[in-house]
């Protein structure tokens, strides 16, 4: 009897699958990614006319108030603030917009004689509020104290802050914060001058309340 066991034959070894190339990964995933694109791009035009159509039907209402001695009576969206109101609507262009938060000054105007960010201030809530913006400073030719001081003490550079500077200024004059330099300073430090001129805004507040000659 034979003792020989079978020749078995052998499995060969199954390979590990091979790396990508680097060729065959970048073609890979520009193809997913312009498929991302695509769909991407396909979903845009429909987002943008639900936006639209949102925008469209945004409540509106009538709101009348003066403005530099004239009453005007304008329909607005009742998310416009103050400073989009004069500048958007009534072409007040004076008064400007920095930073759109409240924290630069350069918007400022008076509501009721009282000086107030219009980037933050809701224009349909001023029904009846009697409004003066830089435009409305001056009496025909001949400028206000304060616009007449800041120009003989050089008081400006690039000009950006200049008109909520002034307008914050004559607010700073009639409330009857002018007593000292520090006092002025404290009480015009809502309004940032990034060209640094605060120490010749300080001089020509003085001036126009009549500290200095």
């Amino acid at each position: 009897m034979s003792t020989e066991r079978p020749i078995q034959a052998e499995t060969p070894p199954v390979e590990p699958p091979s790396a990508p190339t680097r060729r065959t990964f970048i073609a890979t995933t520009t193809a997913v990614g312009g498929a991302v694109v695509v769909g991407g791009l396909g979903a845009g035009p429909p987002a943008l006319a639900a936006e639209e159509a949102a925008a469209e039907a945004s409540p509106g209402s009538h709101v009348s108030l003066t403005v530099n001695g004239v009453r005007r009576t304008v329909t607005v969206d009742n998310r416009t603030s103050l400073l989009d109101l004069l500048r958007e609507h009534l072409d007040l262009t004076g008064s400007k917009k920095g930073c759109n938060a409240g924290a630069c000054g350069a918007c400022t105007v008076l509501v009721d004689g009282r000086r107030v960010n219009s980037c933050l201030t809701l224009a349909v809530r001023l029904e009846g509020a009697e409004v003066t913006t830089i435009e409305g400073l001056a009496k025909g030719d001949r400028l206000h104290p304060l616009q007449q001081a800041f120009i003989d003490q050089d008081a400006f550079q690039c000009g950006f802050c200049t008109s909520g500077q002034i307008v914050s200024g004559v607010a700073c004059i009639q409330e009857g914060h002018t007593g000292s330099a520090e006092e002025i300073r404290e009480w015009m430090s809502g309004n940032l001058c990034r060209c640094g001129c605060y120490v010749k805004i300080e001089r020509a507040v003085e001036q126009a309340a009549g500290r200095k000659g």
